[in-house]
């Protein structure tokens, strides 16, 4: 269900609160990488790979200019895609 717009309000104030660019989503959902998380939700964040796609795309440039919006992630519904919060990585992903 990946690309949908829907939010949720718990999302939608914590993408504010948290100075989240709406174009970050439409990069997540373009070259994020998913992980599921066992709890019914799948985190799209920015792997490796994904940002070599966006450097391949966009170029090195680009990607290196908007480093500090590459460490965002966010948690959507496996059930019907909507995006439960989102926030910014601190730490390495485990999985």
């Amino acid at each position: 269900m990946r690309g949908q717009t829907m939010r949720s309000e718990h999302a939608r104030v914590r993408n504010q609160q948290r100075g989240i660019p709406p174009v970050v989503h439409e990069w997540l959902t373009r070259f994020g990488s998913e992980h599921y998380d066992g709890h019914g939700g799948i985190k799209v964040f920015f792997s490796k790979d994904s940002k070599k796609r966006m450097e391949k795309e966009l170029g090195k440039s680009f990607v290196h200019k908007n480093e500090q919006y590459l460490q965002i992630y966010r948690i959507e519904s496996s059930h019907d895609g909507q995006i439960i919060t989102c926030g910014h990585l601190t730490k390495r992903m485990k999985r």
